[in-house]
Protein backbone atom coordinates (compact mmCIF):
# COMPACT_ATOMS: atom_id res chain seq x y z
CA UNK A 1 0.00 0.00 0.00
CA UNK A 2 1.29 3.58 -1.09
CA UNK A 3 2.85 5.24 2.20
CA UNK A 4 2.16 9.36 1.58
CA UNK A 5 2.79 12.11 3.09
CA UNK A 6 -0.91 13.81 3.86
CA UNK A 7 -1.13 17.52 4.40
CA UNK A 8 -3.02 18.40 6.92
CA UNK A 9 -4.70 21.92 7.52
CA UNK A 10 -2.66 24.12 10.34
CA UNK A 11 -3.98 26.85 11.96
CA UNK A 12 -1.02 28.07 13.26
CA UNK A 13 0.56 28.23 10.11
CA UNK A 14 -2.05 30.24 8.06
CA UNK A 15 -1.61 32.49 10.45
CA UNK A 16 1.56 32.47 10.54
CA UNK A 17 2.12 32.52 6.77
CA UNK A 18 -0.70 35.36 6.67
CA UNK A 19 1.86 37.96 8.53
CA UNK A 20 4.91 36.63 7.06
CA UNK A 21 6.17 39.03 3.84
CA UNK A 22 7.99 37.51 1.22
CA UNK A 23 11.67 39.48 0.54
CA UNK A 24 11.59 40.97 -2.73
CA UNK A 25 14.25 40.27 -5.43
CA UNK A 26 17.83 41.67 -5.19
CA UNK A 27 16.78 42.76 -8.62
CA UNK A 28 13.18 44.78 -7.97
CA UNK A 29 14.02 48.39 -6.17
CA UNK A 30 13.00 49.24 -2.81
CA UNK A 31 8.98 50.09 -2.62
CA UNK A 32 7.17 50.36 0.73
CA UNK A 33 4.99 47.36 1.28
CA UNK A 34 1.14 47.89 1.43
CA UNK A 35 -0.81 48.05 4.61
CA UNK A 36 -3.32 44.79 4.44
CA UNK A 37 -6.96 44.79 5.63
CA UNK A 38 -8.11 41.18 6.87
CA UNK A 39 -8.58 39.18 3.82
CA UNK A 40 -11.91 36.61 3.35
CA UNK A 41 -10.79 33.11 4.36
CA UNK A 42 -11.22 32.13 1.17
CA UNK A 43 -8.05 29.95 1.15
CA UNK A 44 -6.39 27.23 3.08
CA UNK A 45 -2.44 26.97 3.74
CA UNK A 46 -1.47 23.12 3.91
CA UNK A 47 1.59 22.47 6.60
CA UNK A 48 2.80 19.19 6.09
CA UNK A 49 2.51 16.08 8.25
CA UNK A 50 3.71 12.68 7.76
CA UNK A 51 1.12 9.52 7.81
CA UNK A 52 0.33 6.14 6.01
CA UNK A 53 -3.11 6.79 4.24
CA UNK A 54 -4.74 3.36 3.59
CA UNK A 55 -7.82 5.16 1.06
CA UNK A 56 -4.59 6.51 -1.36
CA UNK A 57 -4.23 4.70 -4.38
CA UNK A 58 -1.26 2.43 -4.75
CA UNK A 59 0.35 3.64 -8.03
CA UNK A 60 2.64 2.81 -11.13
CA UNK A 61 4.81 4.98 -12.50
CA UNK A 62 6.53 3.99 -15.98
CA UNK A 63 8.31 5.77 -18.01
CA UNK A 64 7.41 5.88 -21.75
CA UNK A 65 9.54 8.80 -23.57
CA UNK A 66 13.09 9.84 -22.36
CA UNK A 67 15.97 11.98 -23.83
CA UNK A 68 13.27 14.91 -23.85
CA UNK A 69 14.07 18.81 -23.62
CA UNK A 70 11.34 20.47 -21.53
CA UNK A 71 8.19 18.66 -22.71
CA UNK A 72 5.75 21.59 -22.22
CA UNK A 73 2.17 20.43 -22.69
CA UNK A 74 0.65 17.58 -24.15
CA UNK A 75 -2.14 16.96 -25.67
CA UNK A 76 -4.46 13.35 -27.08
CA UNK A 77 -6.03 12.95 -30.47
CA UNK A 78 -9.12 11.19 -31.40
CA UNK A 79 -7.13 7.45 -32.30
CA UNK A 80 -5.43 8.08 -28.73
CA UNK A 81 -2.22 9.66 -30.01
CA UNK A 82 -0.75 12.29 -28.36
CA UNK A 83 1.24 15.85 -29.58
CA UNK A 84 3.63 17.26 -27.62
CA UNK A 85 5.97 20.34 -27.19
CA UNK A 86 9.54 20.70 -26.19
CA UNK A 87 10.01 24.38 -25.12
CA UNK A 88 13.27 25.36 -26.54
CA UNK A 89 13.72 23.56 -28.99
CA UNK A 90 10.81 24.33 -30.52
CA UNK A 91 9.59 21.04 -31.17
CA UNK A 92 6.56 19.03 -31.56
CA UNK A 93 6.52 15.71 -31.54
CA UNK A 94 3.80 12.79 -32.47
CA UNK A 95 3.48 9.48 -30.66
CA UNK A 96 1.07 6.84 -32.03
CA UNK A 97 -1.18 4.71 -29.51
CA UNK A 98 1.71 1.95 -30.49
CA UNK A 99 4.64 4.06 -29.14
CA UNK A 100 6.31 5.00 -32.45
CA UNK A 101 7.26 8.74 -32.03
CA UNK A 102 8.39 11.11 -34.45
CA UNK A 103 9.19 14.58 -34.76
CA UNK A 104 6.13 16.58 -36.65
CA UNK A 105 7.36 18.85 -38.95
CA UNK A 106 6.45 22.81 -39.72
CA UNK A 107 7.75 26.20 -40.30
CA UNK A 108 9.33 27.84 -37.67
CA UNK A 109 9.54 31.00 -38.99
CA UNK A 110 9.20 34.08 -36.77
CA UNK A 111 9.15 31.73 -33.79
CA UNK A 112 11.22 32.93 -30.70
CA UNK A 113 12.45 31.51 -27.37
CA UNK A 114 14.38 32.54 -24.50
CA UNK A 115 14.28 31.76 -20.87
CA UNK A 116 10.94 30.21 -19.47
CA UNK A 117 9.47 31.35 -22.76
CA UNK A 118 9.05 29.24 -26.36
CA UNK A 119 6.84 26.76 -27.69
CA UNK A 120 4.93 26.12 -24.70
CA UNK A 121 1.14 24.77 -24.29
CA UNK A 122 -0.72 22.59 -27.42
CA UNK A 123 -4.34 21.68 -27.50
CA UNK A 124 -6.00 19.60 -30.08
CA UNK A 125 -9.21 21.24 -31.46
CA UNK A 126 -12.62 19.64 -30.13
CA UNK A 127 -13.65 19.15 -33.77
CA UNK A 128 -9.82 17.67 -34.75
CA UNK A 129 -11.36 14.16 -36.35
CA UNK A 130 -13.16 16.68 -39.16
CA UNK A 131 -10.79 19.32 -39.52
CA UNK A 132 -7.48 18.24 -38.30
CA UNK A 133 -7.01 21.59 -36.10
CA UNK A 134 -4.85 21.82 -32.82
CA UNK A 135 -3.69 25.53 -31.28
CA UNK A 136 -0.04 26.29 -30.07
CA UNK A 137 0.81 28.99 -27.41
CA UNK A 138 4.65 30.47 -28.66
CA UNK A 139 7.38 32.99 -28.57
CA UNK A 140 7.46 35.15 -31.27
CA UNK A 141 9.56 38.20 -33.23
CA UNK A 142 7.08 41.00 -33.25
CA UNK A 143 7.47 44.95 -34.35
CA UNK A 144 6.50 45.62 -30.46
CA UNK A 145 9.55 47.93 -28.80
CA UNK A 146 10.72 44.88 -27.14
CA UNK A 147 10.78 42.35 -30.67
CA UNK A 148 8.72 39.83 -29.22
CA UNK A 149 5.47 39.12 -28.28
CA UNK A 150 3.64 35.87 -27.25
CA UNK A 151 1.36 34.27 -29.61
CA UNK A 152 -1.69 31.57 -29.84
CA UNK A 153 -1.96 30.14 -33.75
CA UNK A 154 -4.22 27.37 -35.16
CA UNK A 155 -2.34 24.62 -37.10
CA UNK A 156 -3.57 21.54 -39.08
CA UNK A 157 -1.64 18.50 -38.89
CA UNK A 158 -1.28 16.28 -42.25
CA UNK A 159 -2.97 13.12 -42.61
CA UNK A 160 0.14 11.41 -42.16
CA UNK A 161 0.87 13.01 -39.05
CA UNK A 162 4.52 14.16 -40.01
CA UNK A 163 3.83 17.52 -40.82
CA UNK A 164 1.77 20.41 -39.57
CA UNK A 165 0.86 23.68 -41.62
CA UNK A 166 -0.08 27.09 -40.03
CA UNK A 167 -3.50 28.28 -40.60
CA UNK A 168 -3.95 31.84 -38.75
CA UNK A 169 -2.71 33.14 -35.42
CA UNK A 170 -6.09 33.72 -32.93
CA UNK A 171 -4.22 35.98 -30.67
CA UNK A 172 -1.36 38.30 -30.54
CA UNK A 173 0.20 40.91 -28.70
CA UNK A 174 0.85 39.03 -25.39
CA UNK A 175 3.65 40.80 -23.58
CA UNK A 176 7.20 39.43 -23.76
CA UNK A 177 10.36 40.72 -22.17
CA UNK A 178 13.22 38.47 -21.70
CA UNK A 179 11.42 35.70 -21.46
CA UNK A 180 10.45 35.74 -17.75
CA UNK A 181 7.03 34.87 -16.53
CA UNK A 182 5.25 33.60 -20.29
CA UNK A 183 2.58 31.61 -19.33
CA UNK A 184 0.78 30.26 -21.37
CA UNK A 185 -1.25 27.49 -21.10
CA UNK A 186 -4.54 26.59 -23.40
CA UNK A 187 -7.63 24.43 -22.18
CA UNK A 188 -10.69 24.50 -23.66
CA UNK A 189 -13.99 26.04 -21.42
CA UNK A 190 -17.60 23.87 -20.48
CA UNK A 191 -19.19 26.26 -23.51
CA UNK A 192 -16.79 25.39 -26.05
CA UNK A 193 -14.48 28.03 -25.45
CA UNK A 194 -10.28 28.41 -25.57
CA UNK A 195 -8.89 29.71 -22.24
CA UNK A 196 -5.62 31.41 -22.54
CA UNK A 197 -3.66 31.74 -19.19
CA UNK A 198 -0.83 34.08 -19.86
CA UNK A 199 2.18 35.73 -17.84
CA UNK A 200 2.92 38.94 -16.73
CA UNK A 201 5.53 39.23 -18.34
CA UNK A 202 7.58 40.14 -15.66
CA UNK A 203 6.12 43.84 -16.22
CA UNK A 204 5.05 45.77 -13.44
CA UNK A 205 1.58 47.51 -14.87
CA UNK A 206 0.32 44.25 -16.72
CA UNK A 207 -1.87 42.58 -14.17
CA UNK A 208 -4.11 45.22 -13.57
CA UNK A 209 -4.18 46.74 -16.85
CA UNK A 210 -7.42 45.86 -19.47
CA UNK A 211 -4.83 47.35 -22.09
CA UNK A 212 -2.24 44.36 -21.75
CA UNK A 213 -2.88 40.80 -22.06
CA UNK A 214 -0.70 40.21 -19.96
CA UNK A 215 -0.90 38.15 -15.96
CA UNK A 216 -4.81 37.51 -17.90
CA UNK A 217 -6.63 34.67 -18.24
CA UNK A 218 -8.32 35.09 -21.69
CA UNK A 219 -11.35 33.33 -23.21
CA UNK A 220 -11.51 33.33 -26.88
CA UNK A 221 -13.64 32.07 -29.93
CA UNK A 222 -11.11 28.93 -30.79
CA UNK A 223 -12.15 30.18 -34.43
CA UNK A 224 -11.21 33.33 -34.52
CA UNK A 225 -9.19 33.92 -31.58
CA UNK A 226 -12.05 37.04 -30.84
CA UNK A 227 -13.40 37.71 -26.79
CA UNK A 228 -16.02 35.52 -26.07
CA UNK A 229 -19.37 37.11 -26.52
CA UNK A 230 -20.11 36.77 -22.52
CA UNK A 231 -17.43 38.40 -21.55
CA UNK A 232 -17.72 40.88 -18.93
CA UNK A 233 -15.98 43.77 -21.61
CA UNK A 234 -17.16 41.93 -24.62
CA UNK A 235 -18.07 45.59 -25.99
CA UNK A 236 -14.70 47.15 -25.03
CA UNK A 237 -13.16 49.09 -28.26
CA UNK A 238 -9.35 47.15 -27.82
CA UNK A 239 -9.58 43.77 -28.97
CA UNK A 240 -7.56 42.46 -26.37
CA UNK A 241 -9.99 43.99 -23.62
CA UNK A 242 -12.96 42.06 -25.55
CA UNK A 243 -10.56 38.99 -24.61
CA UNK A 244 -10.21 39.34 -20.84
CA UNK A 245 -12.19 36.69 -18.65
CA UNK A 246 -9.87 37.26 -15.17
CA UNK A 247 -6.81 39.70 -14.33
CA UNK A 248 -4.62 40.05 -11.89
CA UNK A 249 -2.67 37.38 -12.05
CA UNK A 250 1.01 36.66 -11.92
CA UNK A 251 2.32 33.86 -13.99
CA UNK A 252 -0.59 31.02 -14.75
CA UNK A 253 1.11 27.99 -15.51
CA UNK A 254 -2.24 25.67 -15.32
CA UNK A 255 -5.84 26.02 -16.47
CA UNK A 256 -8.10 22.74 -15.40
CA UNK A 257 -11.70 22.77 -15.98
CA UNK A 258 -13.72 21.07 -13.33
CA UNK A 259 -17.04 19.62 -14.51
CA UNK A 260 -19.86 21.17 -12.54
CA UNK A 261 -17.04 24.16 -11.40
CA UNK A 262 -15.83 25.80 -14.22
CA UNK A 263 -12.59 26.66 -15.36
CA UNK A 264 -9.68 27.00 -12.59
CA UNK A 265 -6.17 27.86 -12.53
CA UNK A 266 -2.81 27.30 -11.22
CA UNK A 267 -0.04 30.31 -10.86
CA UNK A 268 3.59 30.87 -9.63
CA UNK A 269 3.58 33.31 -6.25
CA UNK A 270 7.25 34.87 -6.05
CA UNK A 271 9.38 33.07 -3.18
CA UNK A 272 5.71 32.29 -0.90
CA UNK A 273 1.83 31.81 -2.06
CA UNK A 274 1.68 29.74 -5.16
CA UNK A 275 -2.13 29.64 -6.00
CA UNK A 276 -5.17 27.49 -6.91
CA UNK A 277 -7.88 30.07 -8.07
CA UNK A 278 -11.56 29.12 -8.97
CA UNK A 279 -12.14 31.75 -12.17
CA UNK A 280 -15.12 34.02 -12.01
CA UNK A 281 -15.81 36.12 -15.32
CA UNK A 282 -14.71 39.49 -14.53
CA UNK A 283 -12.32 38.94 -11.81
CA UNK A 284 -9.72 40.27 -10.15
CA UNK A 285 -7.44 38.43 -8.29
CA UNK A 286 -5.07 41.03 -7.09
CA UNK A 287 -1.43 41.04 -8.28
CA UNK A 288 0.05 44.37 -8.50
CA UNK A 289 3.63 44.71 -8.15
CA UNK A 290 3.51 48.38 -9.27
CA UNK A 291 5.42 50.46 -9.18
CA UNK A 292 9.33 48.86 -9.91
CA UNK A 293 8.21 45.63 -10.28
CA UNK A 294 7.89 45.25 -6.23
CA UNK A 295 7.82 41.41 -5.44
CA UNK A 296 7.08 41.87 -1.86
CA UNK A 297 3.25 42.85 -1.99
CA UNK A 298 0.64 40.15 -1.50
CA UNK A 299 0.03 37.97 -4.60
CA UNK A 300 -3.95 38.86 -3.60
CA UNK A 301 -3.83 42.44 -2.44
CA UNK A 302 -7.21 43.26 -0.64
CA UNK A 303 -6.12 46.80 -0.52
CA UNK A 304 -6.22 47.55 -4.30
CA UNK A 305 -9.53 49.70 -4.91
CA UNK A 306 -12.50 47.38 -5.50
CA UNK A 307 -13.01 43.65 -4.90
CA UNK A 308 -10.39 41.39 -5.33
CA UNK A 309 -10.84 37.23 -5.05
CA UNK A 310 -8.60 34.97 -3.07
CA UNK A 311 -6.97 31.92 -3.92
CA UNK A 312 -8.38 28.37 -2.69
CA UNK A 313 -5.27 27.01 -1.95
CA UNK A 314 -2.21 29.38 -1.27
CA UNK A 315 1.19 27.32 -1.02
CA UNK A 316 3.29 29.06 2.06
CA UNK A 317 6.72 28.69 0.63
CA UNK A 318 6.90 28.00 -3.28
CA UNK A 319 6.87 24.57 -4.52
CA UNK A 320 6.61 26.01 -8.03
CA UNK A 321 3.43 24.78 -9.08
CA UNK A 322 2.85 24.39 -12.53
CA UNK A 323 0.39 22.25 -14.84
CA UNK A 324 -2.91 20.92 -13.27
CA UNK A 325 -5.86 18.38 -14.21
CA UNK A 326 -9.05 16.90 -12.57
CA UNK A 327 -8.94 13.38 -12.05
CA UNK A 328 -11.60 11.16 -13.16
CA UNK A 329 -12.87 7.46 -13.58
CA UNK A 330 -13.55 5.09 -10.63
CA UNK A 331 -9.57 3.59 -10.85
CA UNK A 332 -8.48 6.56 -9.16
CA UNK A 333 -11.14 5.72 -5.99
CA UNK A 334 -10.58 8.20 -3.13
CA UNK A 335 -8.86 10.83 -5.57
CA UNK A 336 -11.55 10.91 -8.14
CA UNK A 337 -12.13 14.61 -8.35
CA UNK A 338 -9.22 15.88 -6.78
CA UNK A 339 -6.96 18.07 -8.48
CA UNK A 340 -3.19 16.41 -9.32
CA UNK A 341 -0.76 19.54 -9.38
CA UNK A 342 2.28 18.93 -10.70
CA UNK A 343 5.72 21.19 -8.60
CA UNK A 344 8.76 22.13 -10.30
CA UNK A 345 11.19 23.45 -7.66
CA UNK A 346 8.69 20.89 -5.17
CA UNK A 347 9.78 17.58 -7.70
CA UNK A 348 6.55 16.22 -6.82
CA UNK A 349 2.82 16.22 -7.78
CA UNK A 350 0.31 17.62 -5.28
CA UNK A 351 -3.12 15.57 -5.09
CA UNK A 352 -5.82 18.13 -3.55
CA UNK A 353 -9.29 17.61 -2.40
CA UNK A 354 -11.92 20.56 -2.30
CA UNK A 355 -15.52 20.08 -1.61
CA UNK A 356 -17.89 22.90 -2.60
CA UNK A 357 -14.76 25.18 -3.42
CA UNK A 358 -13.02 25.01 -0.17
CA UNK A 359 -9.34 22.67 0.23
CA UNK A 360 -10.07 19.90 2.29
CA UNK A 361 -6.98 18.41 2.32
CA UNK A 362 -4.11 17.26 0.23
CA UNK A 363 -1.51 13.94 -0.27
CA UNK A 364 2.22 13.75 -2.07
CA UNK A 365 2.34 10.23 -3.50
CA UNK A 366 5.98 9.23 -2.43
CA UNK A 367 6.42 7.38 -6.20
CA UNK A 368 6.20 11.12 -7.26
CA UNK A 369 8.09 12.66 -4.79
CA UNK A 370 12.16 13.66 -5.77
CA UNK A 371 11.91 10.64 -8.07
CA UNK A 372 11.90 12.20 -11.48
CA UNK A 373 12.91 15.56 -10.95
CA UNK A 374 11.18 18.97 -11.51
CA UNK A 375 7.21 17.65 -12.75
CA UNK A 376 5.86 20.08 -15.88
CA UNK A 377 2.04 19.23 -17.27
CA UNK A 378 0.12 16.63 -15.57
CA UNK A 379 -2.99 15.11 -18.71
CA UNK A 380 -5.24 12.61 -18.21
CA UNK A 381 -5.16 10.77 -21.36
CA UNK A 382 -6.88 6.85 -22.49
CA UNK A 383 -8.15 4.99 -20.39
CA UNK A 384 -7.81 7.95 -17.40
CA UNK A 385 -4.08 7.26 -17.24
CA UNK A 386 -2.49 10.40 -15.94
CA UNK A 387 0.81 11.31 -17.94
CA UNK A 388 3.14 13.70 -16.73
CA UNK A 389 5.88 15.34 -17.79
CA UNK A 390 9.26 17.07 -16.33
CA UNK A 391 10.99 19.56 -16.72
CA UNK A 392 14.48 19.36 -15.87
CA UNK A 393 16.26 20.12 -19.63
CA UNK A 394 19.39 19.08 -21.43
CA UNK A 395 17.87 16.17 -22.67
CA UNK A 396 17.03 14.58 -19.07
CA UNK A 397 13.44 14.93 -19.56
CA UNK A 398 10.67 12.12 -19.63
CA UNK A 399 7.15 11.47 -20.25
CA UNK A 400 5.79 9.33 -17.05
CA UNK A 401 2.36 7.04 -17.34
CA UNK A 402 0.76 6.76 -14.12
CA UNK A 403 -1.71 4.57 -13.29
CA UNK A 404 -3.31 3.33 -9.93
CA UNK A 405 -2.54 -0.40 -9.19
CA UNK A 406 -5.52 -3.28 -8.90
Amino acid sequence: MLLSRTLALSSAAVVALGIAMPPSQASAPAAPIRAQPAAPTTAATAAPTVGDDRRAPNLRVRVVKRGLDIPWDITFLPNNAMLYTQRSRLSIRYRGSGGGDHVVRFSRSGMWSSGETGLMSILAARNFRRTRHFFTCHGANSPRPSGHDIRVVMWRLKPNNRRAVRVKPLVRGLPATSGRHGGCRLRFGPEGALYVGTGDAAQSNNPQSLRSGGGKVLRVSPKTGRGWPTNRWNNAQKPMKRRIYTYGHRNVQGLALRPGSGMWSVEHGPSTNDEVNRLRRGGNYGWDPDPGYDESVPMTDFSLPGKQIGARWKSGPTPATSGAEWLRGDRWGVWQGTLAVACLEGSELRIMKFRNGKFIRQWIPNSLQGNYGRLRTPVQGPGNALYITTANGVGNDKILKVTPRR
